[in-house]
């Protein structure tokens, strides 16, 4: 377990694992970097390719800080803490992996200028990068109402990790709406890769679309059980390919 001191003071932690190429790879909304990348594998297995794999738990996850007052969640707020751990790494030539939140920052991130060598957004539709405040009105929603089966699953995600309800709102708070005129400008070489059953955030093929450089691609599984699936590993893995 790493920390460092991001943009604003806040502490962030990482993991890494393997040598190689660096490859950021960012976990979902609810998740960490352990509970994302590291039980299922996926780490591993992109590891195993000659990479550097980095794993920071966002800001509200994980090992990293979970504030509650609103000014500690600026617009971008988890973009600028991988632009900072990156300085703070000293790399500037990367590949890039987000799943869910994570590709929706992973998107922030290249919308405001990152240059990683290949991406992959995972768990992302184009309707979840554009209609942030959906997004959050179905959280909201589902964590007032702790019956439904939604809001079990919401909730038992946050007992397993340790989240305050409040400050996964405040994730949302800060995440800035990503637009077709946003999207077209990125140029980065784009796998984006869904579960077969899984339209949490929209179509994996009209974001594919809207990109210039993109492809998307289906493997096993739902929202949350492609995490979980070897396919999904697999696919990020030849993707990147080796170094």
């Amino acid at each position: 377990m790493n920390r460092f001191r991001s943009f604003d003071g806040l502490e962030i932690a990482w993991r890494e694992m393997g040598h190689g190429r660096p490859t950021l790879m960012l976990h979902g909304f609810l998740a960490d970097a352990k509970r994302n990348w590291i039980q299922p594998g996926v780490a591993a297995k992109v590891a195993s390719l000659g990479r550097r794999v980095i794993l920071p738990d966002l800001r509200g996850h994980g090992d990293s800080a979970q504030p509650e007052a609103p000014e500690a969640w600026p617009p971008d707020a988890l973009a600028r803490d991988q632009e900072a751990l990156l300085a703070h790494l000293g790399i500037e030539d990367y590949d890039l992996v987000g799943y869910s939140l994570g590709a929706r920052t992973s998107v922030r991130m290249l919308v405001r200028g990152a240059k990683p060598g290949k991406a992959v957004l995972a768990g992302m539709g184009l309707s979840g990068l554009k209609d942030v405040a959906a997004r959050r009105r179905h959280f909201a929603e589902a964590i007032a109402e702790s019956r439904g089966r939604v809001g079990r699953t919401v909730f038992a995600l946050m007992a397993q990790g340790g989240l305050k309800p409040e400050v996964m709102l405040r994730v949302f708070d800060s995440v800035v709406p990503s637009m077709a005129k946003d999207l077209a400008k990125i140029t980065t070489p784009i796998l984006v890769v869904s579960g077969r059953d899984d339209e949490e955030n929209g179509s994996a093929e009209a974001l594919a679309q809207a990109l210039p450089n993109a492809k998307a691609q289906r493997v096993e599984g739902d929202h949350i059980s492609a995490v979980m699936d070897p396919s999904l590993g697999d696919a990020i893995a030849a993707w990147l390919g080796k170094p």
